[in-house]
């Protein structure tokens, strides 16, 4: 099952990045979510433990299945994190961003994993809007606007269908879908030395009354 949470940190699965952003936990706990209904046994706690250099009884799991109103609010909330991560994957100097905040629909509960999984992407993709204040020069400013321009997800070659669609037509692998197509619909960011806000990006009601049974 997927994994996220603080103890991806600590067990440094991502250390190039984390290196590259300088961000470490020096916690004696670990802390992960799963998205899965079943309960992770003293096996898979231990591996976590191992992993995180913590003891297992510092270790601690919080587990649903994405098919379920929990499920739907973990993935809407990561959509600060996920403008972020699509800015990085452009090139987008991340360091200068101050603060962020999003919004983004809370995708109605669907009737398996696989389906909500489609619904929630799809919440982040038409629906999901983030703002990041930034801290830079004015005369770098325009080149910064232009990578914020490239960033939603409409601008994936995958863009303009539900999830759950695209997922069938690439057999359900992940690494045949574009990555960019993972962003928030719209980002909008606003230099402090200047004052310029640029917005970028489009919510598509359609495709999320679509993705969401609502035709």
């Amino acid at each position: 099952s997927l994994g996220s949470g603080p103890a991806r940190v600590k067990s440094k699965v991502e250390q190039k990045l984390f290196e590259e952003i300088k961000y470490n936990d020096d916690s004696d706990c670990a802390i992960i979510v799963f998205e899965t209904s079943k309960s992770p046994n003293e096996e898979v706690m231990q591996i976590i433990a191992d992993k995180c250099k913590v003891d297992i009884n510092n270790t601690y799991a919080i587990y649903a299945p994405t098919a379920c109103l929990t499920g739907s609010i973990q993935v809407a909330a990561r959509i600060v994190e996920t403008g972020i991560h699509k800015l990085h994957q452009i090139g987008f100097p991340i360091e200068i961003i101050q603060d962020g905040f999003g919004t983004t629909t809370l995708a109605p509960i669907a009737k398996n994993d696989i389906e909500a999984m489609g619904r929630t992407n799809d919440s982040i993709i038409a629906g999901g809007m983030t703002y990041y204040t930034i801290n830079i020069d004015k005369e770098k400013e325009e080149e910064i606007f232009k990578l914020v321009r490239k960033a939603p997800a409409k601008c994936s070659s995958n863009y303009g269908k539900p999830f759950l669609e695209l997922f069938k037509e690439v057999d359900y692998d992940f690494y045949k879908i574009d990555p960019g197509l993972f962003a928030p619909a719209i980002y909008s960011i606003t230099n402090i030395k200047t004052g310029k806000t640029i917005s970028s990006g489009l919510n598509n009601l359609d495709l999320l009354k679509k993705s969401y049974g609502l035709n």
